[in-house]
């Protein structure tokens, strides 16, 4: 596979694994603007260094957020800024919106950024165009993009339809991406035909509300057998009785297999 990373941009590629490895764990906090507090006042802080402590590789957060939460934390984990909002009131809460920059997310520190679009959403032409601009942003600062695509939409009958997957991850590849999180199909065997095509890392969005661990650990190993590059799971972690037990327990399973397809840390880059 042959990629064209500048220097800078493949430092900070290799950032977002700073547990070494060739998976990562990534934990959004970015539910907030959504769908309201997920944390009362200072328990943010204290939930980021329970996870920043238990083998997260990467959290998502809003701008605002990063005033609340220690900076130190940030020395054991990566700092994802997120771009896209939208929330549950409104009269189309799949048309998100851009809130932030990326050059604003490199004064905060941000290690890397993510845009969401939803794929079939009345307002899917403008989610395209704001991707299309954040990933020429991200070109000239060399700032990795994660790019958070769903098959989300009134015509979308079945949101975890192997094609409509399919044709996700390959939107996010197509417009400049560097990892892609998107909807578990599923199926082991769907999974790993999307992840097997597609040149970049796909990592797997947390799923519905999973009661116990061991359905919780059969979530995380179908995803990853399927060839996911590890998981994006949020409310399953910070709604967790423990929320830094339970991120070790998954983080262990991220980190402790093999990984079946190429990462960063593997690419052969052109000289550019």
């Amino acid at each position: 596979m042959l990629i064209n990373y500048s220097f800078a941009r493949q430092v900070r590629l290799r950032r977002l694994y700073p547990h070494g490895g060739q998976r990562m764990l990534v934990v959004p906090l970015d539910h907030s603007i959504t769908t309201g507090p997920i944390t009362a006042g200072a328990a943010l802080n204290q939930l980021v260094g329970q996870l920043a402590r238990n083998g997260v590789d990467a959290i998502v957060l809003h701008k605002g957020s990063l005033r609340y939460v220690d900076h130190a934390w940030f020395t054991e984990t990566s700092l994802i800024v997120h771009l896209s909002a939208s929330t549950v009131h409104a009269s189309d809460p799949h048309a998100k919106y851009l809130v932030a920059n990326v050059e604003e997310s490199l004064r905060l520190g941000a290690d890397a950024v993510s845009v969401h679009v939803n794929l079939g959403s009345l307002d899917e032409a403008r989610q395209i165009s704001d991707f299309a601009a954040v990933s020429e942003a991200c070109e000239q600062w060399n700032v990795p993009l994660l790019a958070m695509v769903y098959p989300r939409g009134p015509h979308i009958a079945n949101p975890q339809d192997p094609d409509l997957v399919a044709h996700a991850v390959t939107l996010a590849a197509d417009l400049g991406a560097d990892i892609v999180k998107t909807v578990h199909v599923g199926s082991v065997a769907a999974m790993a035909d999307i992840t097997r095509a597609c040149p970049i890392p796909v990592i797997v969005a947390g799923g519905p509300p999973l009661n116990n661990p061991v359905e919780l650990r059969r979530y995380v190993l179908d995803a990853l057998r399927g060839g996911a590059r590890g998981v994006a799971m949020g409310r399953n972690i910070f709604q967790a009785a423990d929320p830094g037990a339970t991120a070790r327990m998954i983080a262990d399973l991220v980190h402790g297999e093999p990984a079946p397809v190429r990462i960063p840390e593997q690419l052969t880059i052109a000289a550019s």
